[in-house]
């Protein structure tokens, strides 16, 4: 009797833990299910992201814009004055006084661009000898290029090898180069003696650039015959006086355009040169 009371009273217990189990089970059907719906949304939202990725390849591998084209500043000046005229009467009474104020034209197939004047005087002093003077004006214009680069970038670099030319004249003795301040944008004198069979010469070669021009002014003198030689201070005076009125008659050409401000630097295109005459 008391083995049957229990079984009979552990039959209820296991009945109970099966039910247990099955509500446990039960309880974790809807787990599962919003798992995999959470599973499916993560999907469907991968095809954005790709379609993301592929907006943002199309933006990287599109075109860059087209460059512009290189340019250069316009030259200043367009056109150059006749060279007989860059000097005034006075100053050509002054510093070639036999010469008059017809001077002689050098040749240029371009005037505008390249040109130069020349006058030469002998006063004869009797048996004290003679005085000779040579004045030479040289003018020469650039315009820019976008291969050899701005019309005053050209013109400083020739600038440049105008003084070093002037300095190396086979002859010349007692060579001083000055720097000359308010005439252009740059000015540079050259001075040395030159000996030659007629006699003792004094030779004054400033150099100046007034934005894409070049302006060469040579002066040289002699005591011939037994005259006494000429002051070099007196030549380099009356030299600098002659360049600035030579320099104001470019701007006067062009009606007065240009600013004297022109770039400096040296422009990496080949300038063309001219040669520069020496008594």
């Amino acid at each position: 009797m008391q083995r049957v009371k229990r079984d009979d009273h552990a039959q209820p217990s296991r009945r109970n833990r099966r039910l247990r189990r099955a509500l446990v089970c039960a309880a974790a059907v809807p787990a599962v299910l919003i798992t995999a719906a959470c599973s499916s949304d993560s999907g469907d939202s991968k095809p954005k992201s790709d379609g993301a990725s592929a907006s943002t390849s199309a933006g990287d591998t599109a075109s860059p814009s087209a460059s512009s084209s290189p340019t250069v500043a316009p030259a200043a000046y367009k056109t150059l004055p006749d060279p007989c005229k860059t000097l005034s009467k006075k100053t050509l009474g002054d510093m070639v006084p036999k010469a008059g104020t017809s001077g002689k034209k050098g040749g240029s197939d371009d005037p505008s661009s390249r040109s130069s004047c020349s006058w030469s005087s002998l006063s004869n002093n009797g048996v004290k000898g003679s005085q000779f003077r040579w004045l030479n004006v040289s003018l020469l214009r650039f315009d820019s290029d976008t291969t050899r680069g701005s019309a005053g970038t050209q013109a400083h670099t020739y600038f440049t090898n105008q003084v070093k030319d002037a300095q190396s004249v086979s002859g010349a003795k007692k060579a001083q180069v000055v720097p000359v301040s308010g005439i252009g944008d740059e000015a540079t004198a050259v001075r040395y003696d030159l000996s030659k069979k007629e006699g003792l010469f004094k030779q004054e070669t400033i150099v100046a650039r007034v934005e894409n021009v070049v302006v060469t002014l040579d002066f040289n003198g002699a005591g011939l015959a037994g005259d006494k030689t000429p002051d070099a201070e007196g030549l380099a005076k009356s030299a600098e006086k002659a360049l600035k009125e030579a320099v104001t008659s470019v701007s006067s050409a062009n009606n007065g355009s240009g600013s004297g401000t022109s770039s400096t630097k040296p422009s990496d295109g080949a300038s063309p040169s001219a040669s520069t005459k020496k008594s």
